[in-house]
């Protein structure tokens, strides 16, 4: 028996979609972070677009939104695992860490990588900023004494780049654990 196929449709990847508690509120973020306009802004929507085209990054309000854990080794019992993150290229990856604190992003306790960072954006979700060359020798630990500073720096070069820096993802989206409750969150 022969199975008939229909000729594949014409798909295009026009957007990922980002659950937030406020969808304009992390769509600023990561319009100040990546330079992108919004192209598209509705009550609980907000889509944005890079400059040169190419798909973009939309934003829609979720009531119920649950940070994701990362990395799994964090999880207990219930935990929202993340489902996927964003990589975004950078040229310099201390300034391309130094800019995203500045705007509000939060570095991950655990960094894997040389040439890799892992953040974490206002309400959460882990992203990476990586350079497409290797960075030699061990992964460094991020201060919080280094993102101060260079938060520091940026505000003072940008007057326009937010000035709140959470040291604590899970403070920031909200779910922090209150103290003594027995269960470690990175700092």
């Amino acid at each position: 028996m022969t199975t008939h196929r229909l000729p594949r449709p014409t798909l295009t990847l026009s957007s990922t979609v980002i659950e937030a508690p406020d969808a304009a509120e992390l769509a600023d973020f990561y319009r100040r972070l990546l330079g992108w306009e919004p192209v598209q802004e509705e009550p609980d929507w907000v889509k944005l677009l890079p400059p040169g085209g190419g798909s973009g990054l939309s934003f829609q309000t979720s009531k119920p939104y649950v940070p994701p854990v990362w990395p799994a080794s964090l999880t207990s019992e219930g935990d929202q695992l993340m489902m996927l993150h964003l990589d975004f290229e950078v040229t310099d990856l201390e300034a391309g860490v130094a800019h995203a604190v500045a705007e509000g992003a939060t570095p991950a306790e655990f960094q894997p990588q040389h040439d890799v960072r892992v953040l974490f954006d206002p309400v959460g979700h882990p992203f990476c900023l990586f350079v497409r060359d290797q960075v030699l020798g061990e992964t460094p630990a991020i201060s919080p004494e280094w993102v101060a500073e260079q938060a520091r720096d940026i505000r003072t070069q940008d007057p326009r780049a937010s000035e709140a820096v959470t040291p604590d993802r899970r403070e920031a989206a909200g779910t922090a654990e209150e103290p003594g409750s027995g269960d470690a969150v990175p700092a």
